[in-house]
């Protein structure tokens, strides 16, 4: 017999099976020797009281059940002479609407503007050595979007857009760690990530599907107000029964290209700031209430999120044990991401605190139309650029210098791969976006108490959040101007996160389905 368990426990209970045994089997009322084996089958960190705890679902097998472990295999399709899904980006969108043709039994064509992983991590490695953005492929672009760089985070709310469980399991059938299907707030790690992203290269192609690298499209092929195809930059036409948008946040020509043609685009709010750095050590120590807090526990996280003049301000993309790293698409911007390893094992924490923004909030960027927030994005970008005296180290200061309007002399060690310079950000941000996060520091300081120190750096500019541009569709997921072309995941603004962008572009494969069938395609 299979029982299930909720239970309140200890890391050193959890993690030692000659306790574990004895205390489950008392009460589940059973004998322990009957126990062959316990199963986490979901897990989370529960902080709030004295002693940290994990709250755990257990599946114990007694008696005659016997735990096997299980198989992920999805059911995919030969498409070799399929009809052609032409899926523009390989993120984590365009890779999850591939492997869903296949199972529909539909030919995804994937063009990437960037590189494969593997030489991709070249030109990422030329990012920090000798500071060259190849703008087509960095740490945005390239094969896996910008989340095969930034940790590979798997938390989501959208579990009104589809089963996330079915993107975690295809993720585990390709190479993930079978526990991201038990923790609350699971990730790969960014070492894991490009075999995994290769591996389902690998599925596509075995079954079919075309990925072309290096191809950058520059147009849409639209004929009686439907999509027929895609151009790329040297010329060459591509045609297929759908066109699967999924070009990532900061594909900015993409936007350009729908302005030059007159299709519909909208301005969509964002969040632009900074990043602060902790000790990982600290954030432990506030998190889990005490310097000797347990070895067995993860390095501890937290969501932070207030309210400042009925502007939103929060935490974005925090990552324990972590690095921050360039994430320019071009020479002359400067922008800042963090990521982590799978073990989570730097001496530093940092997370975006940032604040939302929307078109009405710069009122003198109206010229700019439907492109106010994005010019507003790469004036800042540009801004912190040349602060940094035209290089891609980060102007930094001390957060409590940043709070009470003072350079800093001295900054604190920092992850930062291509180092940090002290820097009056209070000055160099426009004033709508630093007053804002002054006081929400503050705030944070209060909330958990030991995060607003001297001992923390604030670095800029945390820009890339999500697009401050949106491709507009309708109910059937298709361009209100343009049958069979399906605006998907963050660069359409509709996604904001790797496991969000997955199911937006199922999504859109099975909307772009339904369009084929009944048009008898």
């Amino acid at each position: 017999m299979i029982y299930s368990l909720n239970i309140s426990i200890s890391p050193e209970l959890l993690y030692d099976e000659n306790k574990l045994r004895p205390f489950v089997a008392q009460k589940l009322q059973l004998s322990p020797d009957s126990i062959n084996h316990i199963q986490i089958a979901r897990r989370s960190i529960d902080a709030r009281g004295r002693h940290v705890l994990f709250q755990v679902k257990l599946e114990v097998y007694a008696q005659e059940s016997i735990y096997r472990i299980p198989e992920y295999k999805s059911h995919y399709k030969n498409v070799e002479h399929a009809p052609e899904a032409l899926i523009v980006g390989a993120g984590p969108a365009g890779l999850f609407a591939a492997l869903r043709a296949l199972e529909c039994g539909l030919k995804p064509v994937i063009f990437e503007r960037g590189k494969n992983v593997k030489e991709r991590k070249h030109d990422i490695a030329q990012i920090t050595r000798n500071r060259i953005v190849n703008n087509d492929s960095n740490w945005c672009f390239g094969e896996g979007g910008a989340g095969t760089y930034s940790d590979g985070k798997l938390y989501t709310r959208s579990n009104k857009r589809g089963s996330v469980q079915e993107v975690l399991l295809k993720l585990v059938e390709h190479g993930a760690n079978p526990e991201i299907l038990i923790d609350a707030h699971a990730h790969i790690g960014t070492d894991k990530l490009p075999a995994i992203i290769a591996n389902i290269r690998r599925t596509v192609e075995e079954h079919g599907g075309i990925y072309q690298f290096n191809t950058c499209i520059k147009d849409i092929i639209v004929k009686e107000g439907t999509a027929k195809g895609v151009v790329d930059k040297q010329g060459n036409i591509y045609e297929g029964a759908a066109v699967i948008l999924a070009t990532g946040h900061s594909a900015r020509d993409i936007y350009e290209l729908f302005y030059s043609k007159h299709w519909q685009l909208e301005p969509k709010s964002f969040a632009i700031g900074v990043r602060v750095e902790h000790p990982q050590e600290l954030i432990n120590s506030i998190q889990y209430h005490s310097k000797h807090y347990s070895p067995l526990l993860p390095p501890a996280t937290y969501s932070l999120a207030t309210q400042i003049n009925k502007r939103g301000v929060f935490s974005f993309c925090m990552c324990p044990g972590g690095i921050i790293v360039p994430a320019a698409t071009s020479q002359e911007e400067l922008v800042i991401n963090g990521m982590s390893n799978s073990m989570r094992n730097s001496s530093f924490a940092n997370a975006g605190i940032v604040a939302q923004l929307s078109a009405s909030d710069i009122p003198e960027y109206g010229k700019f139309g439907n492109f106010a927030l994005l010019q507003f994005q790469k004036d800042i970008e540009r801004a912190t650029f040349l602060a940094a005296n035209s290089s891609l180290a980060s102007p930094t200061q001390r957060l409590t210098d940043f709070v009470e309007k003072r350079l800093s002399n001295h900054l604190n060690r920092s992850s930062y791969m291509c180092g940090c310079l002290p820097a009056p950000l209070h000055e160099i941000l426009p004033n709508l976006i630093v007053a804002p996060l002054q006081q929400a520091f503050i705030q944070f300081g209060k909330t958990l108490k030991g995060f607003y120190t001297k001992e923390a750096n604030v670095l800029a500019v945390e820009s890339r959040t999500s697009s401050p541009v949106r491709i507009p569709r309708n109910e059937d997921y298709e361009h209100p101007q343009i049958k069979r072309l399906y605006p998907c995941g963050e660069g359409a603004g509709y996604a904001g996160g790797i496991v969000s962008s997955a199911l937006d572009g199922i999504n859109c494969i099975d909307k772009a389905l339904e369009r084929m069938k009944a048009n008898n395609l």
